[in-house]
């Protein structure tokens, strides 16, 4: 070829020509091998700037979302605070008069009104919203894995979510508002960068950015990783939270955006608490919401030790005892979410309601009734109130007038019961891990049962609510028990009980929850003493293995009950005995690169897939059709020209390794030569196709696809080009892109990317389409904007690497298309669900 470049006319071994090279037709070119040099080959300087732009614009949107959740944090805490000051202010001062005038059933009621009015209000914005129930974590976790969950990312949610948890907290409830940040920062990220909200349609701001899915997701798993960071002060355990028990598809760019996230959300919340609640600004003295104190030994006791490496053993032992405890927990919260479905949810939403008030009533009374009756009256200490660390004990608590209540009792001493029950929840877990020798084991075995239960029950109801906090409470009673008993009966007196106070709270909690690094670094961090990491992370694997041996995690079993097909992190190796073929779906519903608008129409209206292969037909009889017909010629010529292009493709590689192509498209480029090549000019592609296929049924690609069709008009073979969306095809049907059968498909107009994705992330609804207008006769040329290179899979594959490529790429639809380019079906989510995949697993041992 080098002596062509020099010459007008010369003859090498794949053609003759004269004159100059510009003379050939593109389709030549591609069969060579060749293409054309264009001069704007290089990308502009422009395109650059704009991904440059692009990158600082993501960065800004991330430190947004973590001062916007910072200052969610700071909103609730404040408004939690100042509800709980007002409500325990005027019943300890009821509780103090009654006891010597004999009134206390005045003090109770008080107590009820205070905590059935916060608790009605939380239940009314639940049936606002429904989706701002609970946590939100499990609905998180699947929205992150994948699964859109209707209106969990909506502003309404988060509205009801922040002032429905403030309510439910400060009503009394066993509930914490950890859980719920985390769903509020996530919310938070979906929204902020999209400057637009369904439920302020008004508010419309011209932000080009950020238009797609994973955009989206890396935000939520930015807000989620920041609701972590604003609860517990913990930004490097909240990015760690996001990957292990959130996102599904990561990406190593995306860790140092998280953790800037998450950093800016404890600094935000720092900054403003500091401030405002000792007047420093800049003090950074209240990381977050939840602060387990500074962990120390008193400096008079010279013995006295954090921990020892004989406390490794005890420290086993409770997290084997704290996994038993979180299935338990975990067995019963699911029975009780059973039987709301079936006898609660049904009824009307008023039963919902009338449920969160009777628990509101029972946990009112019981907290008041075992501090009357079952709290033991104990001698004050010369200290006063606490032990160790006492000032930060006060700092936190200063909420309340006192951190131990002296509710009942005679005057120098207090009542151990009440003090944990009439107090915030997070000073009573400070009190468990810093106080000293005050609680007594039937107290805290008492504590701990009642709390156990009443968590139990609360956790599901109709208001938002936590988790994180109850269990940490309940497991703090449960470790400060265990030290209790080996200081008192056995003798140990080297044993610090606020680290088993925090050991038995890692275990409980790791119990119920099953995580393993996030918790470990959040608790680490949220103590700031890194001497704990090891026995906490001993104490949390063996939970987590003692508890998977009964049942799952707490979120994952919400999430099962959802129905929600939640993809884990790997398949089991058994199911390796499965191929893509076993578990595709063969039975497809596609459309042609050129289909009339009644075709598409009628298959958006009767199906809610929402991706379809873009397939033309592998017909024996093309030339026949191709007469007198515009819509079947355009799609015959664009499969030609499609086979052609991979045929070039085929050529290149092969005469860059010294080889030809072993395939039937080598015959293909071979029928091209000009010494072979015959006198017709014959449809070559047609004789490929005649050595390969018989005729079948005359089906048009103006018709849909029918119920009535027979298998062999099912299964015949289609060549696959590509897959295009739903939201595509409605965008397409809504502007009129379209053109008559008259005309070339060339006249058709032609949209940009920014008008592709004008209306997302909330595409019109084909229902909800008035398309009277549109000529059903009009044919919708869809090349343009499928996706033409989606990723694929052979029908032997292994289930293991079909599922590692759909999870870790974030796949939605993975097309199974065979050695000759033919797709013979489809994998969805569904399809690599547990259950699908044990169904047909069972069903490939019944054929063996």
């Amino acid at each position: 070829m080098a002596g062509c470049r020099g010459s007008l006319c010369c003859c090498c071994r794949w053609c003759c020509c004269c004159g100059e090279r510009e003379t050939r037709t593109p389709e030549e070119l591609t069969i060579l091998g060749e293409t054309q040099e264009e001069e704007d080959e290089i990308l502009p300087r422009k395109d650059y700037e704009k991904g440059r732009r692009y990158e600082a614009v993501k960065w800004m949107m991330v430190f947004a979302i973590g001062v916007c959740t910072g200052l969610v944090g700071l909103f609730v805490d404040f408004f939690v605070r100042l509800f709980t000051q007002l409500k325990f202010g005027v019943v300890q001062t009821s509780v103090e008069e009654c006891s010597q005038k004999g009134c206390l059933a005045l003090s109770l009621l008080e107590l009820l009104g205070f905590n059935l009015t916060f608790v009605f209000l939380a239940s009314i914005l639940v049936l606002i919203e429904p989706v701002a129930a609970g946590s939100g974590i499990p609905e998180i976790k699947c929205y992150l894995n994948g699964v859109k969950v209707p209106g969990i990312v909506r502003l309404r949610t988060l509205l009801c979510k922040v002032f429905g948890v403030l309510f439910s907290v400060a009503g009394g409830l066993f509930v914490g508002k950890e859980g719920p940040m985390i769903h509020s920062g996530a919310v938070v990220g979906a929204g902020l960068p999209q400057f637009q909200s369904i439920s302020l349609r008004k508010i419309q701001f011209n932000f080009p950015y950020f238009r797609s899915d994973r955009d989206k997701r890396d935000f939520v798993s930015a807000g989620a990783a920041a609701g972590v960071a604003a609860a517990f002060g913990a930004p490097i355990g909240g990015t760690l939270f996001s990957l292990e028990e959130g996102s599904s598809f990561w990406n190593q760019g995306l860790t140092w955006k998280v953790l800037f996230c998450s950093m800016s959300a404890t600094f935000t919340l720092n900054f403003f608490r500091s401030g405002i609640q000792f007047g420093s600004w800049g003090s950074f003295q209240l990381p977050g919401l939840l602060n387990f104190g500074e962990f120390k030994c008193s400096d008079s006791d010279k013995k006295c030790h954090l921990w020892t490496a004989m406390d490794l053993g005890f420290f086993v032992v409770m997290g084997v005892i704290g996994g038993l405890l979180g299935a338990t927990f975990n067995c019963l919260n699911k029975r009780l979410a059973k039987y709301r479905m079936r006898n609660v949810h049904p009824k009307p939403k008023l039963v919902r309601v009338l449920e969160s008030l009777l628990v509101s009533v029972v946990s009112t009374v019981v907290v008041f009734m075992a501090s009357m009756v079952l709290g033991e009256c104990r001698q004050m200490s010369a200290s006063g109130q606490i032990g160790n660390d006492s000032s930060q004990l006060q700092v936190t608590s200063e909420d309340v007038n006192s951190s131990t209540k002296t509710f009942f009792c005679p005057n120098e001493t207090y009542n151990d019961m009440a003090t944990l029950f009439f107090n915030p929840q997070e000073s009573a877990i400070l009190q468990l891990f810093h106080q000293d020798s005050t609680f007594s084991p039937v107290t805290l075995a008492l504590f701990f049962a009642l709390y156990f239960l009443l968590a139990c029950w609360t956790y599901g109801i109709s208001v938002p609510s936590g988790l994180f906090v109850p269990s940490l409470l309940c497991g703090a009673a449960f470790g400060r028990l265990v030290a209790n008993v080996l200081k008192s009966y056995i003798g140990l007196g080297h044993i610090y009980s606020g680290t088993f106070a925090l050991i038995g709270a890692a275990a409980f909690l790791g119990g119920v929850v099953r995580m393993t690094i996030s918790l470990t670094v959040i608790l680490i961090e949220s103590t700031n003493e890194i001497t704990y990491g090891l026995p906490i992370m001993i104490t949390l694997m063996v939970a987590k293995w003692t508890g998977d041996f009964f049942n799952k995690g707490i979120y994952d079993i919400h999430v099962g009950l959802r129905g929600v097909p939640l993809l884990e992190w790997e398949t089991e190796a058994e199911m390796d005995k499965l191929r893509a073929s076993d578990i595709m779906e063969p039975n497809l519903t596609y459309v042609y690169p050129h289909t009339r608008i009644q075709s598409l129409v009628s298959i958006l209206r009767t199906t809610v897939h929402h991706a379809f292969p873009v397939v033309t037909e592998n017909r024996g009889n093309e030339k026949e059709f191709m007469k007198g017909n515009q819509l079947i010629s355009n799609n015959i010529k664009f499969k030609k020209s499609s086979i052609l292009t991979r045929a070039g493709e085929q050529r290149r590689r092969s005469q860059s390794m010294k080889s030809y192509p072993s395939s039937e498209l080598r015959n293909v480029c071979d029928e091209h030569l000009p010494s072979e090549e015959p006198a017709e000019k014959e449809d070559l592609l047609q004789q490929m196709l005649e050595r390969r296929y018989t005729p079948y049924p005359n089906l048009y690609p103006d018709q849909s696809p029918s119920e009535d069709w027979t298998m062999e008009e099912r299964f015949r073979p289609l060549t696959f080009h590509g897959l295009i969306l739903r939201s595509q095809l409605v965008t397409l049907l809504v502007r009129g892109v379209c053109y008559s059968e008259s005309q070339s498909s060339a006249s058709q107009p032609r949209l940009s990317y920014a008008e592709m994705a004008e209306d997302y992330p909330r595409y019109p609804d084909i229902h909800d389409l008035d398309l009277t207008l549109l000529n059903p006769r009009m044919i919708v040329d869809v090349t343009p904007y499928m996706n033409p290179a989606p990723f694929t899979v052979s029908p032997n594959t292994h289930v293991s690497q079909v599922f590692n490529l759909f999870r870790t790429m974030g796949l939605r639809h993975l097309p199974v298309v065979n050695a000759v380019g033919e797709i013979v079906g489809i994998i969805t989510r569904h399809n690599l669900t547990y259950e699908f995949l044990q169904a047909r697993l069972r069903q490939h041992y019944q054929t063996i």
